[in-house]
């Protein structure tokens, strides 16, 4: 287990200037927003506009903060996330544009690339116990606090820590936080 704490996450602008984003971790480690296999972070968007183009990406977006807003993705109908919204699946090299709700929201965003790795997303409550799993598994703490625990390793995540797990090992979460659970696989034969 590794933790990864939010005072930590590398800030950087977006791919199209238009604002900043918040990486928690990224694969290769010295990948940028051109070069990576998977990326997490977390993004302010303050504007109604067009999100940056990442050809050959899968992307999943979830509303953190804020009221939300309605995402117009290429070939697909309109849909509005909140902070109660399903983690929301979409190709993050179709045109996609944004209209806020009611002001500025946070997101988090999962990409990896197509063909290269696979990602499922969902909210998770810290009293649960997981199924091992195969591959890379990253908890994002939402909101509250909770208490990691991997095989014989356990560890604290406060507001917007992450805990990168590897090994098909059991894994329970406590104490009253909420966030995300983040599972990434290959998809080579590496």
């Amino acid at each position: 287990m590794r933790i990864l704490r939010a005072a930590e996450h590398r800030r950087m602008p977006w791919k199209n200037g238009r604002g900043e984003t918040v990486e928690i971790a990224v694969f290769p480690p010295d990948a940028t927003v051109d070069t990576f296999e998977w990326r997490i972070s977390m993004a302010t968007v303050s504007d109604d506009g067009p999100f940056s183009i990442f050809p050959g990406i899968d992307r999943t977006l979830s509303i953190l903060e804020g009221a939300g807003l309605e995402l117009f993705v290429e070939n697909r109908p309109p849909v509005i996330l909140t902070q109660d919204s399903a983690p929301y699946p979409f190709p993050a090299d179709a045109q996609t544009t944004v209209t806020l709700v009611d002001g500025t929201i946070t997101d988090l965003n999962v990409m990896t690339r197509r063909g290269r790795f696979s990602h499922g997303v969902k909210t998770v409550t810290a009293a649960a116990a997981l199924e091992p799993t195969v591959g890379l598994l990253l908890m994002l703490c939402h909101r509250g606090e909770m208490e990691v625990t991997h095989g014989g390793n356990s560890g604290t995540l406060k507001q917007l820590d992450c805990a990168m797990l590897e090994g098909d090992r059991a894994i329970s979460l406590s104490g009253s936080g909420t966030g995300f659970m983040v599972r990434l696989s290959s998809d080579t034969k590496m």
